[in-house]
């Protein structure tokens, strides 16, 4: 799968991940590997998920082109989550950080309404509970 590959190809359980920089010549080399990585799907019969697969514009100065994987567009977007963390074009993180605390704010209240005690030694085992089980079935953490 690697052979030939001139970006960084990263590979983990059934994700694949193309990376490389915008500067002059890197738009050809991106296709070109797409190209192959395409070719190489095909000889080992095994099909790549284009309507998962999307193309993360890093970099206010990036030229945004669009790249294509076998004879279908790559949709662009402004946001990926990978691994548990969400990333934008700017790599900022104030939107992960807010949705961390959406989801804090979101299981105090589901405590508050539910019980009535209101002392440390019961609300903190029972919220440290709630986040974990709540983060091992989405596959992230709070």
């Amino acid at each position: 799968m690697d052979s030939g590959i001139e970006c960084t190809l990263s590979k983990f359980a059934d994700d694949t991940k193309l990376c490389c920089g915008h500067h002059a010549g890197r738009r050809d080399a991106i296709q070109r590997d797409l190209d192959r990585l395409q070719r190489w799907a095909c000889v080992n019969r095994v099909k790549f998920n284009k309507a998962k697969g999307k193309v993360l514009h890093i970099d206010r100065d990036n030229p945004k082109h669009s790249y294509r994987l076998g004879g279908e567009w790559i949709k662009s977007s402004p946001e990926e989550k990978d691994l548990g963390v969400l990333a934008d074009e700017k790599l900022n993180m104030s939107r992960q950080c807010a949705l961390a605390a959406q989801k804090a704010n979101h299981i105090l209240g589901c405590i508050k309404r539910s019980v009535t005690s209101r002392l440390r030694e019961v609300i903190l085992p029972l919220y440290s509970a709630l986040t974990w089980s709540t983060a091992a079935s989405s596959g992230a953490s709070t």
